[in-house]
């Protein structure tokens, strides 16, 4: 059996986002499913569009999101080098055997002139084909000029994985160009010559190189080449839902979520569940997962929508099934500074706390900074408050004077707090939303908490109580 062997073979050409990494996650499950080899290959050949330190960056997106390559510009392997720009001998060889068995000359025309060719198409409202202007006697090439392909149009039915049957007629069939003027290849040559010699055994990318497809089963043809496994994945579309998502529309670059503390196995979660699914309602599934159940043959035709208030969701749930230890590992670089003083144990217990309500782990500094400073007395909250604002500030030093006698006498244990928290409900007479949501304040000085017992179990006794002798201070 043929030895599976998948690719991403992205461009240096910027940051890396949703929609571009999406191919590596369906590649690097296909590999990973069937015991083989996940490779990352550089297409480096458009200099005018590469961006500095690009190549770097996608290197560590793929290791921040865990998808390890067994083959790389970075590790090497048996078929290196892994940058096209490095390949420019192969490109060249292949190039020179087209050359000679009749289908690839050079091409004598300036920039202008094909432009010419085109507006003239264009006014007699016909499809644009340079085959039907190859000179009658191209000049040798010596490299000066660009190399094109000399196609042979026919019509073609192929399999894709994703899409199904497919098949063109020969208008779609031209000549291209193989080879620039500046010697660089274009990508609809470097990448067949690339997969060939790299023995890739499927080739997954994106919906915009569908229509270019039967001109590259002309060049496998000419080449003699047995075409890979062809697998054509749809866009992946804005939350409008009527355009392709793309860095101009705001797509965030992938390691602003992985910097934000989206967790690797949320974010492939969600970038392979665009357009896939398993055929049952399930949602979150682990790596394992993934790699057990995907299948290119369950990939949708049409587009998927970008919805990243799911990726919020399905982050916070697997924040929420981590063991406390493995959570607290990935958080070390997320405290606020104010807990630099604090030992393990106290911050495992606030993060026990947080844990349910924490979405992204950049948020543990607004989540937990007063468990570890006390915070001004804000007059706001208590302003603000749908329920408390209604209140006397007689009525509010009341309740506050009498909530802090039933605690001063507690042992602070998350038990009897509650039950003196209960106690006080009854004597008060007040609901919950009222009395539990002034001492929320006295004792945090936050919007929002976890639950109070437990908040102030943590907080413990003497700063708990020196809060609320603010509070009470600043109510007079």
């Amino acid at each position: 059996m043929t030895v599976v062997r998948t690719r991403f073979a992205p461009s240096p050409t910027g940051y890396l986002h949703v929609g571009g990494i999406r191919t590596a996650v369906f590649a690097w499950l296909v590999a990973r499913q069937n015991d083989g080899k996940f490779v990352l290959r550089l297409e480096d050949t458009d200099k005018k569009r590469e961006v500095a330190g690009s190549d770097e960056h996608l290197i560590e997106c793929l290791k921040a999101l865990g998808l390890n390559y067994d083959e790389g510009p970075d590790i090497g392997g048996p078929f290196a080098p892994y940058r096209q720009s490095e390949r420019l001998e192969s490109y060249r060889d292949w190039a020179y055997k087209l050359v000679a068995s009749g289908r690839a000359y050079a091409d004598p025309y300036s920039p202008e002139e094909v432009q010419s060719f085109r507006e003239q198409a264009q006014a007699e409202k016909r499809p644009f084909l340079f085959r039907e202007h190859r000179p009658a006697t191209p000049p040798n090439w010596d490299g000066s000029q660009p190399l094109r392909f000399k196609a042979e149009p026919k019509a073609y039915k192929w399999h894709d994985a994703v899409m199904g049957d497919l098949s063109t007629g020969p208008e779609v069939v031209d000549d291209f160009i193989l080879v620039k003027s500046d010697g660089f290849p274009t990508y609809n040559f470097a990448h067949i010559i690339d997969d060939q010699e790299m023995k890739i055994s499927h080739v997954i990318r994106g919906q915009e190189f569908l229509a270019s497809v039967p001109n590259y089963l002309n060049l496998y043809e000419a080449l003699g080449f047995t075409p890979p496994v062809l697998a054509t994945v749809p866009h992946i579309l804005g939350t409008d839902g009527k355009k392709k998502l793309s860095k101009r529309d705001g797509a965030k670059d992938v390691m602003e979520y992985v910097r934000q503390g989206y967790l690797p196995e949320a974010l492939i979660n969600f970038i392979a569940s665009l357009g896939w699914n398993d055929g049952t309602e399930q949602e979150i599934f682990s790596i394992q997962e993934l790699i057990k159940k995907f299948s290119l043959e369950r990939v949708q035709k049409s587009g998927a929508h970008f919805d990243e208030r799911r990726l919020l969701w399905m982050n916070g749930s697997y924040i929420r099934s981590l063991p406390l230890d493995d959570l607290f590992g990935r958080c070390q670089t997320y405290w606020p500074p104010e807990a630099a003083a604090d030992d393990q144990a106290y911050k495992n217990q606030v993060l026990s706390l947080v844990q349910e309500r924490l979405k992204y782990l950049a948020e543990l500094p607004d989540l937990t900074l007063f468990f570890f400073k006390d915070l001004p007395v804000d007059d706001k909250l208590i302003k603000e408050h749908k329920q408390l604002k209604k209140l006397s500030v007689e009525d509010l030093r009341d309740m506050l004077r009498k909530a802090r006698e039933a605690l001063a006498d507690s042992d602070f244990s998350t038990d009897d707090l509650t039950n003196r928290l209960n106690d006080l409900l009854e004597k008060t007479g007040q609901k919950p939303v009222v009395l539990f949501s002034l001492i929320r304040i006295a004792t945090t000085q936050a919007p929002a908490s976890p639950a109070l017992a437990e908040t102030m179990a943590v907080l413990g006794k003497e700063r708990s109580l020196e809060r609320i002798d603010r509070q009470l201070a600043a109510l007079s």
